[in-house]
């Protein structure tokens, strides 16, 4: 009997730590390490409650005393329509809370756009509506600020319902697919201008500004389906470097006289990248840019007596490129803008009126990273910052006369806020490299009230796992010291000699060196270290809240700096004495893939495997507004293209060197690496 209990314990032993080994299926098919969230907040109109998805019902919950359950707001058994009950995605206020909208059925297109079949909903008639039964899907639904109507796109082509009457007017009606866009954007404004809405609602409900988008002298690219028998054709307009572009168009529709109005005249542009009503006055804030990305005016358009007449009322330029982003805010006196520049190099936040001036209200040589909003009455800004240095985001609050700057999260990991109407509250998203996320409801002096989500389990998880700690380190790069991080292996011993494996980045844009939680991308890296494996990522030049010079030192040379600096990194780790120096390897996807390349080849020397993944490989094949902000068009850079693409250096691959492209791939397309492929078969 003892015998027995023994064998039992030993098998109970042996299957405890077997569930405790990481597996490429306990990250990507059990979901082991994926956290939970707050859904679907909302902040409600009086910025003392918010409203959040719980199950298919929505419930009410005050900022300044959180009960977890919280008062039913719209519930699973109100919405249904004739007879079914219907599942949401997501849902809409209308401006007084009395309507919803909700998605269901959502669909996405590409990275951001998506289709749905919306529904109206009345909270206190609970009375529940298609949107329009006869235009199905819709996308980018939106209620006027009076809330008596609902514009929408369907097709191509911009609607507006009459909610009491439900009649539906069509205010375009030539949107035809590959060649003429209202109301939403093209392929190329929503993956590099991060923009898929085109259109938007005076804050009277009298007008909606709109684009137009003229793709007709675009070039199609076609991508080959393999779902069915026969494989699908898919072609749509995809404009490369160099390549002719949508011709877009401003134009406003009144809905005093049911017509569309003059087109806007906003002089030459090539680009619209933004759009924004100012909240107290019928004045539309226009952005254009040139073709280079370096010129950016910004217009007021106005409407006086049905007529349409734009100005510009300041510009910038640079002497390489302008960053477009989401930090505009119009405050309550309709006569001031708060904006980011980096025009003394580094990104602040200043006040921009309708006059032209511009004042300064952040300062110091670090980045300001995402407005949080301002509150107007109190006159103060709310931002995140990397002022503890690049690899962190905090939290500050400042004066509209950059006076009382005080931090109000930790200054060290990451943390972003999402604020409350009238920024009575946040909630506030909280990690670091060590630390999964934690969710918590906080005031506006950054003091926390109650925690939402603190993925215990997810912490436990990596607990059980051992998860290996992550460090923070810096490397000698060719000019600069680089931000990176090493993940050394549980059992770690300095007297042995451990293969290294690099996972860059290394474009605009995407900073690899964070402090803050890796997610499941982290759990392959401790995966890797737990089979022996030094991991190692590292920001190169070029890379972002370092200032100007340091992002944009690769200028019309994409690849060269950053390759450099690959390089230069992977030699050093060569000198520790636990590196073996012949086992580095290096894996990137996209930019990274394309670095990969470059290093597998430019840096035969030092790395002895590569893995690059979706990688650009010629900037020629990717697409004009993010190439050509970087490298201006190869018939005015033709060296900056074929000086760094990989497939000129094929010959100086000695390593081992895997390919890994998605045939369906929209964005970096399967081109690329056909490309890569011929040129590796050419040079034998």
């Amino acid at each position: 009997m003892l015998k027995l209990f023994t064998s039992l314990a030993f098998i109970t032993l042996i299957t405890l730590t077997y569930s405790q080994q990481l597996s490429v299926a306990k990250i990507w098919k059990e979901y082991a390490f994926f956290g939970k969230s707050v859904d679907g907040f909302r902040s409600m109109n009086d910025g003392n409650y918010f409203s959040k998805i719980t199950g298919n019902s929505i419930t009410k919950h005050k900022f300044s005393d959180y009960k977890g359950e919280g008062e039913l707001l719209i519930t699973e058994s109100d919405l249904s329509y004739d007879g079914a009950k219907i599942n949401f995605d997501d849902y809409y206020f209308n401006s007084d809370e009395t309507k919803v909208l909700f998605t269901t059925q959502t669909q996405g297109i590409y990275r951001h756009s998506f289709s749905a079949v919306y529904y109206l909903y009345d909270i206190n008639s609970k009375k529940t509506e298609p949107l329009d039964e006869e235009r199905q899907p819709q996308t980018l639904a939106e209620y006027s600020p009076d809330g008596k109507k609902v514009a929408y796109i369907f097709e191509n082509n911009l609607y507006i319902k009459d909610i009491a009457s439900g009649k539906v007017v069509a205010v375009t009606t030539d949107g035809e697919r590959n060649k003429i866009i209202n109301g939403t954007t093209d392929w190329v404004y929503e993956e590099e201008f991060a923009i898929i809405k085109g259109y938007e609602w005076s804050p009277d409900s009298k007008y909606i500004g709109f684009l137009r988008f003229d793709e007709s002298a675009v070039k199609e690219f076609n991508m080959t389906y393999y779902e069915e028998l026969y494989p699908d054709l898919y072609t749509f307009k995809y404009p490369k470097a160099g390549e002719e572009n949508s011709k877009v168009t401003l134009h406003m529709y009144s809905l005093v006289g049911n017509e569309v109005l003059n087109t806007v005249d906003l002089g030459t542009y090539e680009y619209i990248p933004r759009l924004k009503w100012s909240g107290s006055e019928n004045k539309l804030i226009v952005q254009t840019m040139n073709r280079h990305q370096n010129h950016l005016k910004y217009h007021a358009v106005g409407i006086e007596k049905e007529v349409v007449n734009a100005s510009v009322f300041y510009e910038e330029k640079s002497e390489t490129y302008i960053d477009i982003d989401d930090n505009l805010i119009i405050l309550n006196d309709g006569k001031t803008i708060l904006r980011t520049s980096e025009k003394d190099g580094y990104n602040h936040i200043y006040k921009l009126c309708f006059d032209g001036e511009m004042k300064q209200v952040t300062t110091g040589n670090w980045d300001v990273i995402e407005f949080l909003g301002v509150d107007d009455k109190n006159t103060t800004i709310y931002y995140t910052s990397a002022e503890s240095g690049a690899i962190h985001e905090s939290i500050y609050k400042i004066g509209l006369d950059g006076k009382k700057k005080k931090l109000i999260s930790n200054a060290t990991g990451s943390s972003s806020a999402e604020f409350s109407n009238g920024m009575k509250f946040f909630i506030k998203t909280y990690s670091n490299a060590n630390t999964p996320p934690i969710y918590s409801l906080c005031d506006n002096n950054g003091k926390e009230l109650t925690i939402l989500e603190n993925n215990a389990g997810l912490k436990a998880r990596a607990e059980q796992f051992k998860f290996s700690p992550k460090e923070f380190v810096t490397f000698n790069g060719t000019t600069e010291k680089l931000n990176g991080w090493i993940i050394k292996p549980a059992n770690f011993d300095p007297q042995k000699k451990y293969p290294v494996y690099i996972n860059i980045y290394g474009g605009p844009g995407s900073n690899m060196v964070s402090d803050s939680w890796g997610g499941v991308n982290l759990a392959y890296h401790q995966l890797l270290a737990q089979n022996g494996y030094i991991v190692v990522s590292v920001d190169p030049r070029g890379t972002m809240y370092r200032g100007e010079k340091f992002k944009k030192s690769t200028y019309l040379e994409l690849g060269k700096l950053e390759t450099e600096d690959f390089i230069n990194v992977a030699k050093e780790l060569q000198g520790y004495d636990f590196v073996d120096p012949a086992r580095i390897g290096i894996m990137g996807w996209s930019y990274g893939g394309f670095m990969t390349s470059l290093a597998m080849t430019k840096g035969a020397d030092v790395f002895k495997m590569g893995i690059a993944v979706a990688p650009v490989t010629n900037w020629r094949y990717y697409d004009n507004i993010y190439t050509e902000r970087f490298m201006r068009t190869p018939q005015e850079n033709e060296s900056g293209y074929d000086d760094n693409s990989p497939i000129n250096h094929v010959d100086k691959l000695k390593g081992n060197y895997l390919l890994i492209h998605g045939s369906g791939d929209d964005n970096v397309h399967y081109q690329n690496t056909m490309e890569m492929i011929n040129a590796l078969d050419c040079c034998g």
